[in-house]
């Protein structure tokens, strides 16, 4: 997704040459395989063609991080927007996301085993919002009363325009939400199948260069849906070291990102469909340089959390009012003090 975190966890092992013990959260290593090859995968969603995770990828550093805890990273291809790729979750085909506190809560209410590892303090806040069809006659969120609204369902879409309809005083039955994944909206957003769109990062920017008209903001409705990095949660109890190290190598290349964000753009493409210029990529140099290092979660993580459960609950998205202990994974609880050092108040 882009410029948003990703990461990931995935694992197996094998113990004895008769007896072999695989971990639901991955594969180990194979009959005649070396004794030092890494035998924890974890599965991490591609990351493309820009940010930290595209650059870990191309450089090989989170592999050569993690050689030493026997374990090595499996780049996975997901669609965009982490409440598309739940499933992904519960198959045990992905460990590690990028996602935003909207989508993790909505996975909670459906018993996806996930958690929050680290939260990234707000930036970007101009990369997701609501757009229209520039021939829609739409010039503000009171113009959406009566409209279809396309979201993805308890997940950002949702969320950034309920906010929005909150921020602007208009009862969220005047809205008709239409649940579609970021794919499908794309789509049906195109062919006006619905009258708005509650898009965020590469499909929204993309769609706003092919002309749609942006009405409102994450930045401009007061969102709270802070971005986040999300691990399975069995990778998590197994393996917390691995985590720890995973999130140090990320803190690191995120921090470079914002003193160096070219460089983190175009990462493997150059020219062709994947590949940014003009404007596009200007704007995406500037979103870079505005990156915040992803950090384990604090107290005042916990009342941002609150507002999405609460605009969620007070709409039915979801039934129970999730709290941070239910999303927030204690990681520090399961680190040694050289562990813990590494990965805190980065």
């Amino acid at each position: 997704m882009s410029r948003r975190l990703s990461t990931f966890s995935r694992v197996a092992f094998a113990l004895a040459p008769v007896v072999a013990l695989v971990a639901a959260c991955g594969s180990g290593s194979t009959p005649g395989s070396s004794a030092n090859e890494p035998t924890i995968v974890l599965k991490v969603a591609d990351p493309g063609n820009s940010g930290a995770l595209a650059v870990g990828k191309r450089d090989g550093t989170f592999d050569a991080a993690l050689k030493s805890l026997g374990a090595k990273v499996q780049w996975v291809n997901i669609t965009p927007g982490f409440s598309s790729n739940l499933k992904l979750f519960n198959t045990g085909e992905l460990d590690v996301s990028g996602a935003a506190f909207s989508p993790v809560v909505g996975a909670l209410s459906k018993d996806v085993g996930v958690k929050i590892v680290a939260v990234a303090d707000p930036a970007g806040l101009d990369q997701a919002g609501i757009i229209v069809n520039p021939d829609s006659g739409i010039t503000s969120v009171a113009g959406l009363v009566g409209k279809r609204v396309a979201v993805n369902p308890a997940g950002k879409g949702e969320y950034i325009t309920l906010k929005a309809l909150q921020s602007a005083g208009v009862p969220a039955d005047k809205v008709t939400r239409v649940p579609l994944q970021q794919k499908d909206a794309a789509s049906a957003f195109a062919t006006g199948k619905v009258d708005a769109w509650a898009s965020f990062l590469v499909p929204y920017q993309e769609a706003k260069a092919a002309g749609a008209r942006e009405i409102v903001t994450e930045g401009s409705i007061g969102s709270k849906d802070n971005t986040v990095v999300v691990f399975r949660t069995e990778v998590l109890d197994k393996h917390p070291a691995v985590a720890a190290k995973y999130l140090e190598v990320l803190q690191g290349l995120t921090a470079k990102q914002k003193a160096s964000p070219a460089d983190f753009e175009n990462v493997f493409d150059k020219t062709g469909p994947r590949a940014l210029s003009g404007d596009r990529l200007a704007d995406a140099i500037k979103v870079g340089g505005q990156v915040t290092i992803p950090r384990l979660p604090r107290e005042a993580d916990s009342v941002a959390l609150g507002d999405v459960v609460n605009v969620f609950a007070d709409n039915g998205v979801i039934k129970n009012r999730i709290t941070a202990a239910d999303i927030f994974y204690d990681l520090k609880a399961k680190l040694n003090a050289e562990q813990l050092a590494a990965v805190k108040e980065k």
